[in-house]
């Protein structure tokens, strides 16, 4: 909402209340620069004529009108609408496509039935029919919610087919590459025009973009990645947490993840190819993958940065595990076990390293956990893990005292909101996060207990508030 203060319906009389109000405008790339200009004016004039106020703007820019999801100056609006804090009886749009251009007319018009359910009317400044409930224009507005959602779709078909013929010539189509690669943007004569840094984009609909490999640093890590992948036989999440230990980040600047190096280690842009259409989007739809023989692929684009079979060797091991996961349950516990016998306990290091066994994370999706596959084969690992089945009851833990310290908070005036997903309470500009620390033992003589607090990996700057387990880690200690 734009204004801070909400005058209630009751406050004005109804003459006046009819009289407000509230304009929506949406642009759908940075490139219409003046798009949202272009409607406040038109919306202006309209209200100017019919001596209307606006008094509340609801805005998106750059967002496409295919979803309403990521929409939210739409998603305030109907909020403000369904809640009764509207101000206004009327909303002004551009036209029917800025309401949005949803590829079922029902949603749009469902949209709209919730407002005027409301008692709130829906006018459309630049269509040639009045928004009125009338025959013509329940015609004209079902038609041209059609055409919106026909032209996205005509418009998705020219795209994407523009996008597969310069894809089959060599050229770059996406955003940021990825590491120890970079886009070089070049004329309609081939010339270069400069490395387009992140962010950036061409504004010459005859420019186009192609690869090229990075700086040497970075081309260095990507074949350390490889040969630690296949020489070294190394997992991904134990190179991914090497390069964390190191303070090396990925390109986003977030840490990296086995699953990122993994994309990378099967990322044919490092050994020059240009590969399109592996996992369509087309109109924001559900995204879907395209069997490996349909991809678009342009071989020796540009210059590579691993070599081929180094490469080739890497998708070898990569689709040798894959071919594991078609194991029945039987052969994977063999496995297990003739493992165990060789190396007389497990780990999921261990069986992480081992040729020819599934990865844990296998086991864990084929048994529910890799302890279940464990107590399989008869194996009872030296550690205790029955902390794992101890979670549910920690977190029904922290809501509980959450709910206490929430409540207390609030009898002294204070505004309190919590955040179950991460175990947080929101006190004005304070984040209090909530964790258990559970006590170890090592068993060693002399040795004192300590207790371990699981932060997580994004818990926000503020104030922890550690809820302090006994020895049995079954009643709490005290805070800290």
């Amino acid at each position: 909402m734009v204004n801070a203060l909400v005058p209630l319906k009751s406050s004005l009389p109804k003459a006046r209340w009819a009289c407000r109000a509230a304009q929506y405008v949406r642009m759908s790339t940075d490139y219409q620069q003046y798009s949202i200009a272009n409607q406040t004016a038109v919306i202006a004039a309209y209200a100017l004529r019919l001596e209307w106020q606006i008094v509340r703007t609801y805005r998106d820019e750059s967002k496409s009108g295919l979803h309403i999801k990521n929409r939210k100056g739409l998603l305030d609006l109907i909020d403000d609408v369904q809640c009764g804090r509207a101000d206004f009886s009327n909303i002004l749009v551009y036209d029917v496509s800025r309401w949005g251009r949803f590829q079922d007319v029902d949603e749009s018009a469902y949209y709209e039935f919730i407002c005027k359910r409301a008692g709130i009317k829906v006018f459309y400044c630049a269509e040639l029919f009045g928004n009125d409930g009338g025959l013509m224009s329940s015609i004209g507005k079902n038609l041209k919610r059609a055409m919106a959602a026909e032209w996205s779709r005509e418009r998705s078909e020219k795209v994407y087919a523009g996008a597969c013929h310069l894809s089959r010539l060599g050229f770059r189509q996406g955003g940021r590459p990825c590491l120890a690669l970079r886009r070089e943007l070049i004329d309609v004569n081939g010339r270069s025009r400069g490395v387009l840094q992140n962010g950036e984009r061409k504004y010459l609909q005859t420019d186009r973009v192609i690869l090229q490999p990075g700086p040497a640093d970075e081309v260095e890590q990507v074949r350390s990645i490889f040969r630690q992948f296949v020489i070294e036989r190394r997992s991904e999440t134990k190179i991914a947490r090497s390069l964390n230990s190191a303070g090396i980040h990925c390109p986003t600047g977030r840490p990296w993840t086995a699953w990122i190096i993994h994309n990378l280690l099967v990322n044919e842009n490092y050994i020059g190819n240009i590969v399109y259409d592996r996992h369509p989007y087309r109109l924001r739809q559900r995204r879907t993958r395209t069997p490996a023989d349909r991809w678009i692929r342009k071989v020796g684009a540009f210059e590579p940065v691993i070599a081929a079979d180094l490469f080739a060797k890497a998708q070898s091991i990569i689709g040798a595990r894959k071919s594991q996961k078609g194991l029945s349950n039987e052969e994977m516990l063999k496995r297990l076990r003739i493992v165990l016998q060789k190396r007389g306990k497990l780990t999921r290091a261990i069986i992480d390293a081992a040729p020819g066994v599934p990865r844990p994370s296998v086991y864990q999706l084929r048994f529910g956990t890799v302890r279940n596959a464990y107590r399989l084969i008869g194996y009872v690992p030296e550690r205790d893990y029955a902390y794992i089945d101890s979670r549910d009851a920690w977190l029904a833990m922290i809501d509980e005292h959450a709910s206490r310290l929430g409540a207390a908070l609030m009898k002294s005036g204070e505004d309190v909101r919590f955040d179950r997903v991460h175990q947080m309470l929101e006190v004005r500009e304070l984040l209090i996060s909530l964790r258990v620390a559970r006590c170890c033992q090592d068993g060693k003589e002399g040795h004192s207990p300590f207790w371990t607090i699981e932060c997580g990996r994004n818990i926000p700057p503020g104030l922890l508030l550690a809820i302090r387990l006994d020895a049995c880690n079954q009643s709490v200690c005290d805070f800290f």
